[in-house]
């Protein structure tokens, strides 16, 4: 009740009582009002800003969540257009959005941590209070493992080890991903059966009959050993895998992807991650499962040419040890999602390839690779190779096209192919990485598995100097300086 009358008179002294939880500073109130709580994380933004206007929902989401937390933080926003130009100054901010965090008033840190809800939910509980919560009694730890949906590591010390040293090491270390607690009272110690120990608490809504709810650690007084346990189970047989963890799951990894709303829906959520697990602890160890929401991953979805999805039950894709796109066809079951991964770790299923048809022609001087020819194309072709990853809309590919037909052209008779491949109707191989358009790189024909990018510059000479001094044998119609070694006649 305390806690409810606190977080309305917070609301009310913000001027936030029916109003949305991220409070709007100004120049002329942001000293006062920061100053006046003790955590604080202030996004500085731009209202044309693409990126803000992404970020604003998760950030208000977070708010509503962050501002109910015990203790509160809170979540603020200045717009550096109008009111708060001078603020944004102050802090040197350069970029939209920025964010920083603020405790009593003065600014810490640069924020840095993920970009929605339920990651910076997680970001910014850390930040307040000590890295691992010491509760004095079973009624207190009790309630701390059911205040949050998450995984919480345990020590339980009847006194000061060199285990107990190295948990609160490892919780320093992972404050920020990881909920800690720990405590040394009798009765917390007994119901647990551990006194100098450490156990990881699955929350309520993940409990299954699969799995053990709670793991005890048997490793050593090392902090490193302990991460590695955290790392190992974590997740358990089939985790929830979220915008903001995805990376925690190592391949090979099998993700089953549908409705998943443990908010909303937590038992129709487990009826279907039940199935999942069923599988998931027959190849414990072998390969790694999860179960993803399939609307905050449909770009996933995408990569495997799946635009829309039908039904309940849910679509399995999978990535090899090699990271390749493995695709479960047909309808979902228990038997069928069994020799999928049996399958998957038997290289018996052919990868799933993002690729345009291969052209029916392809002799103009630039060759164009897609993802099912670019062996042949590009890999096996047995020539230096110079290849253009581009967007059909990115006005950089539009504008460098016709210097790249005609490089093409002057090149034609030489042992250099010149490629295009379009990078977002295909699947672009290892080594091969595009973070931006257009990605060039240069392929020696005798090192094809060790392409370099292509920095330099793009007019037609720039082109032309590099290959003839890169080439492999120098050009008949270029010497090794880019000169034409066609006689002009007088």
């Amino acid at each position: 009740m305390f806690l409810k009358i606190f977080t309305f008179s917070l609301l009310i002294s913000l001027g936030l009582a029916g109003e949305l939880d991220v409070v709007e500073l100004t120049d002329n109130d942001f000293s006062t009002k920061i100053a006046e709580h003790d955590t604080v994380l202030v996004m500085f933004y731009a209202p044309w800003c693409g990126h803000c206007k992404r970020l604003k929902p998760e950030y208000a989401k977070a708010a509503e969540d962050l501002i109910r937390s015990d203790p509160p933080v809170i979540l603020a926003k200045v717009d550096c257009t109008e009111g708060g130009k001078d603020t944004c100054n102050k802090f040197s901010v350069s970029g939209y959005p920025t964010l920083k965090i603020f405790k009593h008033g003065e600014m810490t840190q640069e924020y840095g941590g993920p970009r929605e809800a339920s990651g910076i939910v997680k970001y910014m509980k850390a930040q307040v209070g000590p890295s691992s919560k010491e509760v004095s009694s079973l009624e207190e730890l009790e309630k701390y493992l059911g205040a949050d949906a998450d995984v919480t590591i345990v020590g339980l010390f009847e006194k000061e080890t060199e285990l107990k040293g190295a948990f609160l090491k490892i919780a320093d270390k992972l404050r920020e991903k990881v909920r800690f607690a720990h405590s040394s009272f009798k009765d917390v110690l007994e119901k647990y059966d551990v006194k100098d120990g450490i156990i990881l608490v699955r929350p309520a809504h993940l409990n299954n009959k699969f799995e053990e709810d709670r793991v005890k650690y048997a490793g050593g007084a090392s902090s490193a050993d302990i991460h590695t346990f955290i790392n190992d189970n974590y997740h358990g047989l089939a985790g929830h895998r979220k915008t903001d963890n995805h990376q925690d799951f190592k391949n090979p990894l099998v993700v089953a992807y549908y409705t998943v709303d443990y908010v909303k829906n937590p038992k129709g959520t487990n009826y279907w991650r039940n199935r999942i697990l069923k599988v998931a602890k027959q190849y414990k160890g072998k390969v790694t499962f999860a179960v993803s929401g399939k609307d905050d991953h449909q770009h996933e979805l995408n990569e495997y040419g799946i635009d829309y999805t039908k039904g309940d039950k849910p679509i399995v894709l999978a990535r090899d040890a090699k990271n390749q796109k493995i695709k479960m066809e047909g309808e979902f079951s228990v038997e069928a999602l069994e020799k999928f991964v049996q399958d998957l770790l038997d290289n018996k299923i052919e990868p799933y390839l993002k690729s345009e048809p291969i052209p029916e022609s392809n002799d103009a001087p630039v060759k164009v690779a897609v993802a099912k020819n670019f062996n042949e194309v590009v890999i096996d072709n047995g020539k230096d190779t110079l290849i253009e990853f581009y967007a059909p809309w990115c006005g950089h590919c539009k504008k460098l096209s016709p210097t790249y037909d005609e490089l093409g052209e002057k090149l034609k008779d030489e042992d250099v192919v010149i490629v295009k491949m379009d990078a977002t109707a295909n699947d672009v191989p290892p080594p091969y990485e595009v973070r931006g358009f257009p990605t060039i790189y240069w392929a020696p024909k005798d090192s094809k598995d060790e392409p370099v990018k292509y920095e330099s510059g793009r007019d037609l000479n720039d082109f032309l100097k590099y290959i003839a001094k890169h080439a492999t044998k120098e050009l008949k119609g270029f010497d090794r300086s880019g000169n034409s070694k066609q006689k002009t006649e007088l």
